[in-house]
């Protein structure tokens, strides 16, 4: 059995969310990297939470949540505009340097991307980042009012596509999203960007932990969640090549 459809997470995976230092340092001097990675680490949690408690609000609710909490807790004084401005980015995240030429060598299988993003911010980052050229569905899990990694929402896949889990391969650089997946059921593919020998090494070159560090350990790393990966790749474009080559 081949793989007949490629599903890629898109935050983390397609699009580095690290790129909105650029704006939150602009707006911060100072305070950027440290406001980029706990609004990160507040954005998943709060998602996750939202799901226990059965309280859904889409992934923009959650986004701007994330952020007024992340800026609260730093002591951090701001206008509308510059919240706004900050926020924005997420409409246009840096896409990785190999991600439309990766998905382009597929093009042959069904694309996809299956996303905790809310449908408008999904749409407007895929038609501004251009895969809107190569992707057949963008797959909201606001269609189940439930986030990642509740297995309701990666059945998406088979209803929006038609093709059932054994045929798809699904793509995450997240690994509570490769949890996930594969216990679902799907073929996974975890792209391991940070390295646990990166991680030993950055803890041993300094005595205090920069923020983007502390968030690669806790964000970046394999769980122990008694699941794991069929796959392992260190990049987007070793995906073609991989994907020729599954067979089951």
């Amino acid at each position: 059995m081949t793989i007949k459809a490629v599903v890629f997470d898109a935050y983390g995976t397609l699009y580095d969310v690290q790129s909105v230092a650029d704006v939150t340092e602009e707006a911060f001097p100072g305070y950027g990297e440290i406001i980029t990675q706990v609004w990160r680490i507040k954005q998943l949690e709060y998602s996750w939470l939202r799901s226990l408690m059965r309280r859904y609000q889409n992934f923009a609710v959650v986004t701007r949540e994330a952020l007024a909490y992340t800026l609260a807790s730093l002591g951090l004084q701001y206008d509308d505009a510059t919240f706004v401005r900050i926020i924005e980015k997420y409409l246009h995240l840096d896409l990785y340097p190999d991600a439309l030429t990766a998905l382009s060598a597929m093009k042959d299988r069904k694309l996809a991307i299956l996303s905790n993003g809310s449908p408008d911010m999904l749409d407007a980052l895929v038609k501004n980042s251009g895969l809107d050229s190569v992707l057949d569905a963008v797959i909201s899990v606001d269609a189940k009012k439930m986030f990642k990694p509740s297995p309701e929402v990666y059945a998406l896949i088979e209803e929006a596509l038609h093709v059932p889990p054994a045929e798809v391969l699904f793509i995450s650089s997240n690994p509570w999203d490769v949890c996930g997946a594969k216990a679902f059921g799907l073929n996974v593919a975890w792209i391991e960007r940070v390295s646990p020998e990166a991680m030993a090494l950055a803890c041993l070159e300094s005595e205090t932990l920069p923020p983007l560090t502390m968030f690669k350990i806790l964000r970046t790393q394999m769980d122990e969640l008694g699941v794991t990966a069929d796959h392992r790749i260190h990049a987007l474009a070793e995906l073609p090549a991989l994907v020729s080559g599954i067979r089951s």
